[in-house]
């Protein structure tokens, strides 16, 4: 297995970087396209816990925004061969003292399955964790 080549790093990069736009922007629907649209996708949240892309969609609806403050640190995109990756990055934002974790599983499931979520090469988040600690 081919670890980060340099094109599927960049494709993923994109992904995350629509991913993160989105966020800012509180562009639901982005985020939603974003996020495969199966069953079997997992988000756990800092306080929440959601199986399923309709439980997300249904979550995503009284997500407030994030703070326009919000910046991220020490992001780290790794790709295993040119179908899967993982992100795992570190935020900050002046609304809290916590340091915020979020790791997201990237898999390339194909341009057509999820339309709406523009190109991006297929990819789309399978699994994602958030959570926040204490700054040391």
């Amino acid at each position: 297995m081919q670890l980060n080549l340099p094109h599927v790093v960049a494709e993923v990069s994109a992904a995350f970087s629509a991913y993160e736009r989105a966020l800012a922007d509180h562009d639901n629907f982005m985020i939603n396209a974003l996020f495969w649209q199966r069953p079997e996708t997992v988000r756990y949240g800092v306080g929440d816990i959601q199986h399923g892309c309709d439980q997300i969609r249904a979550f995503r609806k009284t997500c407030p925004p994030v703070p326009q403050s919000r910046r991220l640190q020490r992001t780290v995109i790794t790709t295993f061969g040119t179908d899967f990756a993982t992100v795992s990055t570190e935020f900050i934002s002046m609304e809290t003292d916590q340091i915020g974790r979020q790791m997201q599983t990237w898999a390339k499931v194909g341009p057509d399955s999820q339309p709406e979520a523009g190109l991006h090469g297929g990819w789309r988040i399978v699994a994602a964790h958030v959570s926040q600690i204490d700054k040391p």
